[in-house]
């Protein structure tokens, strides 16, 4: 059975804490703010910058300056701090040649989101790169999911795929199924808890679940 299956992309697709970890820091220090260590900052990996920040102690009033500073070091230097996780290529290759529809729904700003994915020659796999607008009017994973509904229809026979609860809850906001994975920046216990229909460890784990006629 074809599916429309739904990506998430930093720690789903894409290992890219290296890149925002190290861009998160100067808006840290601009701020005055001890710096966590690494393993602390991981967190900012996946949900709307400006819900994290407010988290470390960035005042409510600095949000859109501390997303700026992020962005300043993030956009030419960042982003390019990634890499697609093993075995991604050919999840994709299998999955479109057996007629899915593939799309990525991402809480990071869409063009970004792009220029990602065609860097490392993964965009051709998707039917629609859809992401978070550059402002905060869209940067949800329930929001994002909704503008890419408002341009692919039904939710019928979509399942999601990421990484961290915020995956699972936005997407059973509408009514879609999660796979969760491992191999990311979220915690397993958080996803089942918020209702994660499966937890893949592996690629060719993922691959066996998407084929499931139903999770």
């Amino acid at each position: 059975m074809q599916k429309a299956i739904l990506f998430d992309l930093d720690g789903t697709l894409t290992d890219s804490g290296e890149g925002i970890i190290n861009s998160v820091i100067p808006a840290l220090e601009h701020y005055g703010i001890a710096i966590p260590s690494r393993e602390e900052l991981r967190v900012f990996v996946g949900p709307p910058l400006h819900d994290t920040f407010l988290r470390f102690g960035v005042p409510a009033d600095q949000l859109e300056n501390a997303t700026k500073i992020y962005r300043s070091r993030y956009i030419p230097i960042g982003k390019f701090e990634n890499a697609p996780y093993p075995g991604i290529p050919e999840l994709l290759e299998t999955l479109k040649a057996q007629g899915h529809k593939l799309f990525v729904a991402t809480s990071k700003p869409e063009p970004m989101a792009v220029e990602i994915l065609e860097h490392f020659d993964l965009a051709r796999y998707f039917d629609r790169i859809c992401g978070a607008s550059m402002d905060t009017s869209r940067s949800s994973k329930e929001a994002v999911i909704a503008y890419l509904l408002e341009q692919n229809g039904s939710a019928e026979n979509m399942v999601m795929v990421g990484d961290t609860k915020y995956d699972v809850i936005g997407a059973k906001a509408h009514g879609i199924p999660t796979i969760g994975v491992s191999w990311g920046y979220g915690e397993i216990d958080e996803m089942l808890e918020a209702g994660a229909a499966a937890i893949a460890q592996t690629t060719q784990e993922l691959l066996e679940l998407l084929q499931k006629e139903s999770l």
